[in-house]
């Protein structure tokens, strides 16, 4: 198996896109589903490098990285802000802490 690290958008992980990923034999369709969190492991099923022994092919695996932008321009700035009311009502929850999890691994 092969890996290769993929940037997509904010607005591609959001809502989702079909974007074209480089193989070792040339390119391939792969769809992100709406959602998409950055760090999944998406698996393109023998597009990998062959077997020593073998004539079967590894996989490629995809792996998400959610591109931040660090310059916007106004108008980017301005729809950003929009957002930003949606997210003031959509509360976060932390995540459980490490002695949280094990606690609740053995209790």
């Amino acid at each position: 198996n092969i890996i290769l690290e993929l940037p997509i958008t904010v607005t591609q992980a959001v809502l989702g896109d079909e974007v074209i990923v480089p193989t070792l034999t040339g390119t391939a369709k792969m769809k992100i589903p709406p959602g998409t969190q950055s760090g999944r492991i998406f698996r393109l099923r023998g597009q990998g490098i062959k077997g020593l022994n073998s004539y079967s092919r590894g996989d490629l695996l995809v792996k998400i990285k959610v591109v931040v932008p660090t310059k916007l321009s106004r108008e980017e700035m301005e729809l950003y802000n929009r957002l930003k009311e949606f997210d003031k009502k959509r509360e976060l929850k932390p995540g459980k802490s490490f002695k949280e999890k094990l606690r609740s691994f053995f209790f």
